[in-house]
């Protein structure tokens, strides 16, 4: 089997048509697997994303199936951004997947986080931002799948206060669904609500009800308290401040 090209980047520059359809305008994200670019329609002017996968990295398009039918199988969970085609575009000679998918507008956690005041949320917004975050990923766990790869900068924030309104992006691949993919969502759910609240630093000083889901971010801990994500968003809905 020939090996495919290594391309490094695609670097395309706003204004560029790709698939005869689309007209790039900015670069948005970049990883080992490809870039995402915001595009839109042309015949619409409706505001899409596109991801485009390196091809030594997405052999016999396995990256990009992956993607194509997991965002499918999980169309109707919220949180999950929705899949609209495939178009293949051609650079440097070679064959390019890109997967359409529709734009969410929003800030990446992380850099969220960056500007709140120490870097950090209070206890409430941090829980009312756990719960959208358990919420959403219920969904996913309901369908018996998992997101695999939960952290900061896979997290978009399109509306805080009250309720949080989040987008869940890159979906990791380690095959099957197993009961640890589960559990590692949950650990990872928990962390990012560590995080949120100030990691270690603030730890000591938080409420003993933050520190009962925090578990001290002992996994066997909270393994055997929040078995799934539906778990966690119960027991956040149901419990009781002293």
């Amino acid at each position: 089997m020939p090996r495919a090209p290594r391309i490094e980047s695609f670097a395309l520059r706003p204004g560029r048509v790709i698939a005869g359809k689309y007209e790039v305008t900015q670069c948005i994200g970049a990883g080992w697997e490809g870039e995402v670019y915001l595009i839109k329609e042309r015949s619409t002017e409706i505001e899409r994303a596109a991801k485009l996968f390196f091809p030594d990295r997405n052999r016999n398009d396995h990256a990009f199936k992956f993607y194509a039918r997991k965002l499918h199988e999980l169309r109707h969970v919220p949180i999950i951004i929705q899949y609209h085609a495939r178009e293949t575009i051609r650079f440097q000679q070679t064959d390019i997947s890109c997967l359409i998918s529709e734009y969410v507008a929003g800030e990446l956690l992380i850099d969220f986080l960056s500007r709140q005041r120490g870097k950090r949320l209070h206890a409430f917004q941090a829980l009312h931002l756990l719960h959208a975050l358990a919420s959403g990923v219920e969904g996913i766990h309901e369908q018996r799948e998992y997101h695999g790869d939960l952290h900061s900068g896979n997290v978009i924030v399109q509306r805080c206060g009250l309720g949080f309104e989040l987008k869940l992006i890159d979906l990791y691949r380690w095959g099957s669904p197993k009961a640890e993919n589960i559990k590692a969502d949950v650990l990872d759910m928990i962390r990012i609500f560590y995080e949120a609240i100030g990691g270690p630093q603030h730890y000591a000083g938080q409420p003993q009800e933050i520190k009962a889901i925090v578990c001290g971010m002992k996994r066997s801990l909270i393994e055997k308290k929040f078995k799934t994500a539906g778990a966690l968003r119960t027991y956040l809905e149901t419990m009781e401040w002293q």
